[in-house]
Order: C-alpha cells, then sequence, then structure tokens
C-alpha cells in the first residue's frame, strides 16, 4: 500500500538555557504515512485511562524513532500508542491540549 498521508514526527529533549531553566526544545521531521480509522474498541479503551484516541497513522518501523508527537494538517497529537504490525507501526494520538490550530 502506497503512502497517501505526510506526517512530522516530533521530539521533545530538554535543554537548560543559560540561567539554567529547563525549556522543552522539539525537531521535527517529515515521513509518508497511510491514516487509519481508530476502531470502537480502541476509542473506548482509551477513554477508559483518560485518554481520547483521535488520530491513526501507520508508517514504516524503521522510520520511528520514539517520537513522543506527531503533527498532521498543522495540528500537534501526542502519541498515547503504539501498535507494531510487521514491517510497519501504527502510531496512535491524542490531540494536543493549548495548540493554537486545533
Amino acid at each position: 500500500m502506497r503512502h497517501h498521508d505526510i506526517i512530522d514526527l516530533i521530539s521533545v529533549t530538554i535543554v537548560e538555557d543559560e540561567l539554567g531553566n529547563q525549556i522543552e526544545q522539539e525537531s521535527s521531521r517529515q515521513v509518508f504515512a497511510n491514516q487509519f480509522e481508530i476502531s470502537t474498541s480502541e476509542y473506548y479503551q482509551a477513554a477508559s485511562q483518560g485518554l481520547k484516541a483521535e488520530k491513526r497513522f501507520e508508517i514504516y518501523t524503521f522510520e520511528y524513532q520514539d517520537e513522543s508527537k506527531f503533527r498532521y494538517e498543522g495540528i500537534e497529537y501526542q502519541i498515547i500508542r503504539t501498535q507494531i504490525k510487521g514491517e510497519k507501526i501504527r502510531l496512535t494520538g491524542e490531540k494536543v491540549i493549548g495548540n493554537e490550530n486545533s
């Protein structure tokens, strides 16, 4: 199956500024992906844990480097679940609250 979408995988690292304050620094990179529907059981399973599964994408496993977020169409999602399916991995995301584009 060809990948029809592009997502930005976002990694977050903590760095210190010149005053010693810890600051989150994000770096991102684009990868090709396929969007999948959130199944009813996955939606309710996430909800039972206080999470809201909103977007799900599949990418090649070798492209995923334990990023904690992804961005799609300008909206950031926190990765709340990963599921390996052979040579591919599915990333399930919850919209980041406070995202100005949401």
